[in-house]
């Protein structure tokens, strides 16, 4: 006699989560990059990743730690793609235009490292740049100085250029425009007063911010010459 046919089907293998703190960063920063920190939420979050608020908090601690978390996926980027056998200078200026990038890219991150220092990935990006002024044969009294001096360049320049995009991006105008209007603004002010300000007018609407920022970095660089 035929066995009795089974009832119901097998149940399917459970589906294994692929949750990961990487992933959940990943989504958090194409909705800082998209919509801001305003936009980023927990029910944003999981509606993204299509699970509850108990696996998103099993990875992260709240806002302010997914805001932290993202940031340092963003920082750790930069730092993977600076080539590793580079002299120290080509390394330095690497480091530099990557974190000027970055922030350039993602606006959002400069207002959160402003916030925490602290972050492992930040204290890599001055841990890297410390020992690369070391190996340029800066003194050891002089270096402390040298990094922080870098460090502080181009978090403030960066900080500052992705404040001006916000700045522009919830305007009427674009960079072009602004800066070309106020270049008309400085090419009417009184050259007797304010020569060099008048003079450079006509640089000041065609200029390249990360152009720009290089020539600090290089200027800094020189600079770090006179100091061995």
């Amino acid at each position: 006699m035929a066995k009795k046919a089974a009832t119901g089907s097998a149940r399917a293998p459970r589906r294994k989560d692929g949750l990961s703190r990487e992933r959940i960063a990943r989504t958090a920063i194409e909705i800082l990059d998209s919509g801001g920190e305003k936009a980023l939420t927990l029910r944003e979050l999981t509606v993204r990743l299509g699970t509850g608020y108990g696996a998103i908090y099993h990875h992260v601690a709240d806002k302010s730690d997914l805001l932290a978390t993202a940031t340092d996926d963003v920082i750790a980027r930069v730092m993977s793609g600076v080539v590793s056998d580079a002299d120290p200078r080509t390394a330095l200026r690497g480091l530099a235009l990557g974190l000027f990038d970055a922030v350039d890219a993602h606006p959002w991150v400069g207002a959160e490292l402003s916030r925490q220092p602290w972050r492992p990935a930040l204290l890599d990006f001055y841990e890297s740049v410390g020992r690369l002024v070391a190996a340029l044969d800066v003194p050891e009294k002089a270096r402390f100085d040298a990094a922080g001096t870098l460090v502080n360049y181009v978090l403030g320049v960066a900080a500052q250029n992705a404040a001006n995009a916000r700045l522009l991006a919830g305007g009427d105008t674009d960079r072009e425009a602004f800066l070309e209007d106020a270049a008309t603004q400085w090419a009417q002010i009184d050259p007797g007063r304010y020569p060099f300000v008048h003079a450079a007018a006509e640089q000041l609407g065609e200029h390249d911010d990360r152009e720009q920022f290089l020539v600090g970095v290089d200027i800094f660089l020189a600079g770090i010459s006179a100091l061995r």
